[in-house]
């Protein structure tokens, strides 16, 4: 385990391998799995204010959804999540000309809509934030949908950490990233 302020960070996240590969997944994380995107409570806010910049990017099937149940729903644990289209995919997901999932989200993001990219939890993944006490934990979330950016990220010689360097300093800060860096640069050297 790593220890940096109040995060304990997986010794997965420094030496497993990892890079998306949309040509062989297409997209599946977005409509596997028994909820949608895990939200966090500031977001749900930020969610509820893009929703009329974001409609454009959306399908009809999303938006008929977000209409009825509201732009986020609370499940029986009182955790936050996206709302999903008929237990599949994500009310915010889109189909692209290829087929592949992708974040309607994140798409009017990068048209310059708004500014706010998508969920942390999906910007985040694989990796998995646990709070604990006084500590959030940074796990390595496995799972099979995900094989092939295991092998692409192997491939590639790409950490998980070093594929999600972006998103864990939206999270966390250049300082906080900078430390892991170091202390895992220190353990290699051990």
């Amino acid at each position: 385990m790593i220890l940096i302020d109040d995060t304990v960070i997986s010794e997965d996240v420094a030496d497993e391998f990892f890079v998306c590969d949309l040509s062989k997944c297409k997209g599946a994380c977005c409509v596997e799995g028994d909820l949608g995107a895990p939200l966090e409570e500031e977001e749900l806010a930020i969610i509820e204010g893009i929703q009329e910049q974001i409609a454009p990017y959306l399908s009809e099937e999303g938006k008929a959804v977000i209409q009825q149940v509201g732009t986020w729903v609370k499940d029986e644990d009182g955790d936050f999540s996206t709302p999903v289209i008929e237990g599949r995919e994500c009310v915010y997901a889109i189909y692209d000309d290829k087929k592949y999932l992708k974040c309607g989200i994140e798409q009017a993001y990068f048209d310059g809509k708004i500014d706010f990219r998508k969920p942390i939890s999906c910007h985040l993944y694989p990796i998995r934030i646990a709070k604990l006490a006084e500590y959030q934990a940074l796990n390595y979330d496995r799972w099979t949908i995900c094989s092939d950016a295991c092998s692409h990220g192997k491939q590639l010689g790409v950490p998980i950490y070093k594929f999600l360097k972006e998103p864990l300093i939206r999270k966390f800060g250049e300082k906080w990233y900078s430390e892991l860096e170091k202390e895992i640069e220190e353990r290699k050297e051990e």
